[in-house]
């Protein structure tokens, strides 16, 4: 083990032995015994189970029974599970107000909390429980910094909703506050969406962040086949949780670490994913955080080359009318790959947690519905769902989720509306302040700025509700849900807070989007801006105490993936 380690567990086959083996650790095995484990138990590998359970999150209520199927999994491959929590903020609940300045900022908590659990107390290996946004690149983050033996097993989506006769989910729900706010809909109808949209536990039923990271999981290799897809309610999902604890032991008594499968062959597989499946534009930050801790930074060039030249595949929610559970009755991510493979647009020799390498894994992976996966030969389009962006605004590049866009929104100029906060903009919106053709700027919302990179899902949603999101763009150095769609075009770099570009525009200025090219730029020359930035005045910090605050101090920027220098 190359991280942290001592010249005797450099020795050791197995890191629990500094726990377990001689006189000198018998104080370490009197606690152990106090907790009730057994002599014969502290003969066997431990197996940390890093489990988010929680009674807030609906992504998470039900990972206790995930986190007992995985225990029971470890001890039937010859492991003894050792159960420790991690913290997890549900994104839908935490939206719109202080509560999300916090999400993203977790995900380095999360880190650093798993690594803390797994060092202190000499875990052999780990399953990662997690389920939703920021929770499970967090872990995975940690078990890559300490490369040691690592399956994630998430908790899976929920069932899409029903609404009028129609499958619905979160971002529906979100859409019909903006639809109420414009009396597109009435109370009566609010409250069928609100008591509808989420008819049971798991992450949301769309391709949101949470879905989004979980089945790039699969596709970088670091969870089992069906990780991604299987509804959290199947019993299969169950199977799947002690699949994983056996996964994990076969890992540790062949040493496979968290970097022989993440590495930057299967970090490439994850992209091409990406750009198949239409995901988050969130995975942008998580992937360039991973592949941080990995030890090869990502440059978001890399993303757009991967991008050009492979087809988007799946139109799942909000991009189209499909959701995670048609996803999976059409084949999963394996079938995904197995599209994708037939172009050699993935490395199918990249070993797997299965214990396998992507192509045994997608030897019998087929498509079954190719109206929710289209074949590789007729793609939605030749290009991949999300792109970045560059242009006088956004030096260091942007995001957008390009298959959530409507085609002719995909080239626009418009007049800026101007907002230094989240709050701003959208009291602007309800306000019915924003007209078809503009371009609302949201600044001062970026890692350092906010501090923590709001989502801003309720923009989005009050423009979609409004019918306004074909012919409104939305620019910000904040992020925006992977339930967002429209021209949202998030991630800003260098941020407003840090003396960006987008700090430097005015009210009216013209800003020219044009997705197919990748750019963005606003319609001033380098004098005028020179000028504006002369005339710009340093903010106050928007929060000055608690960990928030260090977190700013300490943050990168979005094109470095967010993560803490």
């Amino acid at each position: 083990m190359a991280y942290l380690t001592t010249k005797r567990e450099e020795n050791m086959k197995l890191r629990s032995e500094y726990l377990t083996k001689g006189v000198e650790t018998a104080p370490q095995r009197s606690l152990l015994y106090a907790c009730g484990y057994t002599k014969e138990e502290l003969e066997r590998p431990l197996i940390g189970v890093v489990s988010a359970h929680s009674e807030i999150v609906p992504g998470h209520i039900h990972l206790d029974k995930i986190t007992e199927a995985v225990k029971a999994g470890i001890r039937l491959a010859g492991g003894t599970p050792i159960m420790v929590p991690s913290i997890g903020v549900c994104d839908g609940i935490a939206m719109g107000h202080i509560g999300m300045k916090y999400s993203l900022a977790s995900r380095e908590l999360i880190a650093d909390s798993v690594e803390t659990m797994t060092m202190a107390h000499c875990f052999d290996g780990l399953v990662l429980v997690p389920n939703c946004d920021k929770i499970v690149p967090g872990m995975v983050m940690s078990a890559v910094r300490m490369n040691v033996p690592a399956v994630v097993m998430s908790g899976g989506p929920m069932l899409a909703g029903t609404v009028c006769g129609q499958e619905t989910s979160l971002s529906k729900m979100f859409e019909a506050v903006g639809a109420r706010k414009a009396n597109i809909i009435d109370d009566k109808e609010l409250l069928e969406y609100e008591e509808n949209c989420c008819p049971s536990c798991g992450s949301c039923s769309g391709m949101y962040t949470a879905n989004s990271m979980n089945c790039l999981c699969e596709a970088i290799g670091i969870a089992l086949p069906g990780n991604g897809t299987i509804p959290a309610v199947m019993s299969s999902r169950i199977t799947l949780a002690k699949h994983a604890g056996m996964a994990i032991m076969d890992l540790v008594k062949r040493g496979v670490k968290a970097r022989d499968i993440i590495n930057e062959k299967s970090i490439r597989n994850a992209l091409a994913c990406d750009m198949a499946l239409g995901c988050s534009s969130n995975s942008v930050l998580h992937l360039l955080a991973i592949s941080n801790e990995a030890g090869f930074p990502l440059d978001l060039k890399t993303i757009n080359e991967i991008s050009a030249r492979t087809p988007n595949l799946c139109h799942l929610a909000p991009a189209g009318p499909t959701h995670m559970q048609d996803l999976n009755s059409a084949g999963g991510v394996q079938a995904v790959l197995a599209e994708l493979a037939k172009k050699n647009l993935i490395d199918t020799l990249a070993i797997t947690a299965t214990g396998k390498t992507v192509g045994e894994n997608i030897k019998n992976a087929s498509v079954k519905d190719y109206n929710t996966i289209k074949s590789i030969d007729a793609p939605y389009s030749t290009t991949g769902g999300i792109a970045i962006l560059w242009g006088n605004i956004a030096k260091n590049g942007c995001v957008v989720k390009r298959s959530a866009v409507a085609p002719e929104m995909l080239v626009h100029s418009g007049p800026a509306r101007v907002y230094d906060c989240e709050d701003d903009a959208i009291s602007a919106i309800y306000g019915g302040q924003i007209k078809a053709g503009d371009v609302v700027v949201i600044r001062y919302e970026g890692p350092k700025g906010g501090p923590g990179m709001r989502e801003m899902l309720n923009p989005t949603s009050a423009l979609a509700g409004m019918k306004l999101d074909k012919s409104v763009a939305l620019i910000t150095d904040g992020r925006f849900s992977g339930a967002s769609r429209g021209a949202s075009i998030g991630h800003v770099a260098p941020e407003a807070a840090e003396g960006g570009e987008i700090a430097l525009i005015k009210e009216g200025d013209i800003i020219d989007i044009d997705i197919p090219n990748n750019s963005v730029n606003v319609r001033v020359d380098d004098k005028e801006l020179q000028a504006r930035r002369s005339k710009l005045v340093e903010r106050e910090p928007n929060i000055k105490t608690g960990w928030l605050a260090r977190y700013a101090r300490l943050v990168s920027s979005a094109d470095k993936g967010a993560v803490l220098k």
